[in-house]
This record gives C-alpha cells, sequence and structure tokens, in this order.
C-alpha cells in the first residue's frame, strides 16, 4: 500500500524538538492496533463474550467488504475529500463511512438480492450465503490493489485526470474484469446450481489470495520490482498484470506444502482437500506484515529485506494464531487437532484496523513519537 500514515509535507526548516524512533513509533501503532481490534472482536465477533451472533459470518463478510471500501477510498481515491478534514474528524468520517458501507452490502446483499437469488441468501447454512457474495472482495483485493500499486493509476495519470476522478474511473472500469473473475471462478465454487465449478472454493481462496499476495509484496515492498523495469505506463501495467498472475500461482504452489509442513501430518490429513485455501491463510499473515510495515514502521530497510523480515513475522503469526491465539484469546473453534479459527477473519480485522487507525487517523495520538 502506498498511503502513509502521515500526509503532511515534510518541512524543511530545523526541528528543535527530539523525534522518535522509528521501531518505538511502529511499536506503539502495533499496540494500539491490537488492543482496538481485540476490543472490539470481544464486543462484535468473540463466540462466547460477543452479545450478538456474528461469527463467523456475517462478520466475515462486513470485514471483506469493509477493507474493500477502504480500497476504494484510500488506494484508488486517494482519500480525496476525506483529506480536507483535520484529526480526529477525518478518521471519524473514514470510520463511520466504512462501517456503513460495510454493513449496508453485507445486508443488502444477505436479505435483498438474496431473497432473488438463494446463492446469496443470508439463510444458507453457515451464512454461507454471505460469503457467496463476499468472495467477490477477494478478486477486488487483487485488481484495484494493483491498479494503484503496479500501474501506478495508469493510464488516467497520462490522460491528466485528477483525483477523485482517478478513483472513480478506476473503481468503474476495473469492475468489469474483477466482475468477469468473479462469475467464471469465485461464485460456481459455492453456487447452489453449479455441478462442475472449475475450482473448489479452497483452491479458490488459496491460488487467488496468492495473487493478492503477489500484488503487495512487488508493488510495495519490493517498490515495484520488477515491473518498473519495463519502463512505466501500459508496458508496466502489462507487466504487472501478467507477472502477478504467474507469481502468484507459483506462491500458491510453494505455500500448500510449506502449509502442511507448518500444519503437521496429523491436521493436514483431517483437512484433506481444505489444505488448498491455506495457502490465504499463510498470505493473509504475510499480507498484514506487508501492511503494517510500510505504513506503521515507515517502511524502514531496503525491499529484500523488507520481504524477508514480513515473510519471517508471517510465519511466526500463522503459527501463533492456530496454534495459541485463535483458542485461548479469541476463543474460535477447532477446524482440525490443535487447530482453531480462520485466519481470514483476525488477521484481516488486523489489516482492517491497521487502515483505520495507521492510515485513516494517522496514528492519532502518537505524534510525538513520530520520527518523521
Amino acid at each position: 500500500m502506498t498511503t502513509t500514515a502521515s500526509s503532511s509535507p515534510v518541512s524543511t526548516q530545523p526541528v528543535s524538538k527530539p523525534r522518535g524512533h522509528w521501531f518505538t513509533f511502529g511499536s506503539a501503532n502495533l499496540a494500539v492496533v491490537v488492543v482496538l481490534s481485540l476490543a472490539t472482536w470481544y464486543l462484535l465477533a468473540d463466540p462466547t463474550t460477543s452479545p450478538f451472533s456474528f461469527y463467523p459470518l456475517p462478520f466475515n463478510a462486513a470485514l471483506f467488504w469493509a477493507i474493500l471500501f477502504i480500497v476504494f477510498i484510500g488506494f484508488d481515491c486517494e482519500f480525496a475529500g476525506f483529506d480536507t478534514l483535520a484529526q480526529p474528524l477525518r478518521g471519524l468520517a473514514i470510520l463511520a463511512s466504512t462501517g456503513l458501507f460495510a454493513v449496508a452490502v453485507t445486508w443488502l446483499l444477505g436479505s435483498g438480492v438474496g431473497s432473488l437469488f438463494p446463492d446469496f441468501a443470508g439463510t444458507r447454512e453457515g451464512g454461507l450465503g454471505y460469503f457467496a457474495g463476499a468472495l467477490f472482495v477477494l478478486f477486488g483485493f487483487a485488481t484495484w490493489v494493483m491498479v494503484v500499486l503496479n500501474w501506478q493509476h495508469w493510464p488516467w495519470t497520462a490522460l491528466g485526470m485528477k483525483q477523485p476522478l482517478i478513483g472513480l474511473c478506476e473503481i468503474a472500469f476495473v469492475a468489469v474484469p474483477t466482475l468477469a473473475l468473479y462469475f467464471v471462478f469465485g461464485l460456481p465454487s459455492v453456487s447452489l446450481s453449479a455441478t462442475e465449478p472449475l475450482m473448489t472454493v479452497d483452491t479458490v481462496l488459496g491460488w487467488f489470495y496468492s495473487m493478492v499476495v503477489a500484488v503487495i509484496l512487488t508493488g510495495q515492498t519490493l517498490d515495484n520490482w520488477p515491473w518498473k523495469l519495463f519502463g512505466g505506463g501500459g508496458r508496466t501495467a502489462l507487466a504487472a498484470t501478467v507477472g502477478n498472475v504467474v507469481l502468484g500461482t507459483a506462491i500458491y504452489f510453494l505455500m500448500v506444502p510449506l502449509a502442511k509442513l507448518l500444519l503437521g501430518s496429523t491436521a493436514t490429513a483431517e483437512l484433506g482437500s481444505v489444505v488448498n485455501q491455506f495457502p490465504a491463510q499463510i498470505g493473509v499473515c504475510w499480507a498484514f506484515w506487508m501492511i503494517f510495515w510500510a505504513n506503521g514502521f515507515g517502511n524502514k530497510f531496503g525491499p529484500a529485506v523488507r520481504a524477508a523480515l514480513t515473510f519471517a513475522l508471517a510465519l511466526g503469526t500463522f503459527l501463533f494464531y492456530y496454534r495459541f491465539a485463535a483458542e485461548h484469546i479469541l476463543h474460535e473453534p477447532e477446524v482440525a487437532t490443535g487447530l482453531s479459527g480462520n485466519a481470514l477473519g483476525f488477521v484481516d480485522w488486523l489489516v482492517l484496523w491497521t487502515l483505520i487507525y495507521v492510515v485513516g487517523f494517522q496514528s492519532l495520538g502518537l505524534k510525538r513519537l513520530s520520527p518523521a
């Protein structure tokens, strides 16, 4: 993600007061994000402490739509309109609009569209109707984020457009291929009427989330390398599109055996074909750390070090979540021997609060700790 926690220009005047250290600032951001995530989790989603019955769906569905809304207003439109507001009003406006959008879309799909098309009905067993609608967001993560991070808003910037027109054009035009991917690969995997989908839902999750990882890895962590070597504009956009599909596919086929190794033979056998979605479970941990490192820690160090460091943090997070946190902290049910939860829930919740607090609220209250 190219959006940073501070949008104010860097002053050229000498500053007399001491600045914070990047690690202190990042650690403080992390602490706030974790506290916010846990507090709201216990209120809204936790299977034992929440007064509601949102877990795992429709909570996860609303969560996915909330992140997509942040992609729209933050990535594509670069917070046009919101950036005119002073803090904390700016952050509150982002938080409120994100919440309203997520709840409204989840309700409209589950109760409105679902009354006409049973695939989306909120009454489907296990909340699968909510999931069928929210599965669209998986493809949106790849397409809309790629246009920003890898394409760098091409071709709209080349046409001399400005925000928010750039973002609105991106949202509208990229919706076409995103819907095509969803109707070809996504919806058939969870449809009540599909008899021979191209892929199972577990493979769809694992493979396409691996492409999301490829987009964030190359576009943000590696500073758009190697796609920027193709010369910019349409050439870089084409290289990034083809390259991220190839790289994402490679990541998927590498992540499946890695997931089996981390899960152990017993759990892998119990999960069966479900293990094919675990590249997404590892991938969301990596996506969280790449996004947080860029915004919370200021994208410290060079591209190669950032990639290695965030991947190592992702593996540690994956093991900690599945082996301990999901059961003992988040009270999620067991999915296999020694494993509990679904990282696409709580870890995405961490991603959302990172985008809201660190980016939307610009690390409100931590300004004195900021090294910039």
